[in-house]
């Protein structure tokens, strides 16, 4: 449905915030990038959440090691202890960039943080957000943000150099946390990288239609004939998870030429006749008949991202 996308002028009240996607089609989809606000705001819940995770495994590990000693166990030799607190540093980077990858890899593209103030990550070429671009802009946080704070709260030097090392990681911090102000569309450098963005998710309902699910959904469309659009498995086959996104967004959206131009290439695909004066009630049919075959589809274990894979 969408392969790619180009950026066109911002327009609207908010200008400074609004862009506008035209796809290869012509359609035009309006999105806002996040503000720095809110995109901070994710941050600061999302360092919350990580720090709790993070506390319940400390309290996990000295619970353990508390009862080994009860127990009346051998001691664990320092060796060991050595190789226990490598796996443990080790863990706690995987761990921590599995926090972002996991979510931001996930069919919202967004952590608890984001979801909380409606942002998400999205591809700045308008195209599906590949795997690649996520890791690419979650490892740059590493260096942007983790490890300058290893630096500032390290001990093991005293003096000048620690002075310096605590400086320095303040300095290294502040220029990454000042970074996204400096460029319109609010890009930190993994973002640069990874050729990302992290927009605005608006949570307007699409009614019905949207909130049902499986089979149901297309019944549960408000004053939609259950027979008045039908669509075969093989039509439906022709688009996956990322053109099911983009088509809720043309919903969302609810913009008259947007939704022509969507109904007419998805009708040249399937090789339908493009429906008149109807095409949000032919797009709803579709969004629901095809969410529903993907969700049976992810249940018995095959997944599709998108029309290419």
């Amino acid at each position: 449905m969408v392969q790619g996308a180009s950026i066109g002028r911002s327009r609207g009240s908010d200008a400074k915030l609004q862009r506008t996607l035209v796809t290869p089609e012509g359609v035009a989809l309006d999105i806002a990038v996040a503000p720095a606000s809110a995109r901070i705001g994710a941050l600061f819940i999302d360092l919350t959440a990580l720090f709790g995770l993070f506390l319940g495994f400390v309290l996990t590990i000295l619970l353990l090691a508390w009862a080994y000693s009860r127990a009346g166990l051998p001691s664990v030799s320092d060796g060991v202890m050595n190789f226990l607190f490598v796996l443990f540093i080790i863990g706690t980077f995987l761990a921590r960039n599995a926090y972002f990858l996991f979510f931001e890899l996930g069919q919202r593209a967004a952590t608890w943080g984001k979801r909380s103030v409606g942002i998400r990550v999205a591809s700045r070429d308008g195209g599906r957000l590949t795997a690649e671009a996520v890791i690419a802009r979650n490892l740059l946080r590493d260096i942007e943000m983790f490890l300058p704070l290893m630096f500032m709260t390290s001990g093991g030097v005293q003096g000048t150099l620690s002075e310096f090392a605590a400086w320095s990681g303040i300095i290294w911090v502040g220029v990454f946390l000042v970074f996204p102000l400096l460029n319109k569309d609010r890009l930190r450098c993994g973002d640069l990288i990874a050729g990302t963005w992290v927009v605005a998710a608006p949570r307007a309902a699409l009614g019905s239609v949207v909130a049902g699910g499986g089979g149901s959904m297309v019944q549960a469309a408000e004053g939609l004939a259950p027979d008045r659009y039908r669509f075969d498995d093989a039509e439906l086959s022709v688009y996956g998870e990322y053109e099911l996104q983009m088509l809720e967004q043309v919903l969302r959206t609810a913009n008259a030429e947007t939704m022509k131009t969507v109904a007419v290439t998805i009708c040249t695909k399937i090789g339908w006749t493009a429906p008149v004066d109807d095409e949000q009630a032919f797009l709803q049919a579709y969004y629901t008949q095809l969410r529903a075959r993907l969700e049976r589809g992810m249940r018995f274990g095959r997944r599709r991202a998108d029309k290419n894979a």
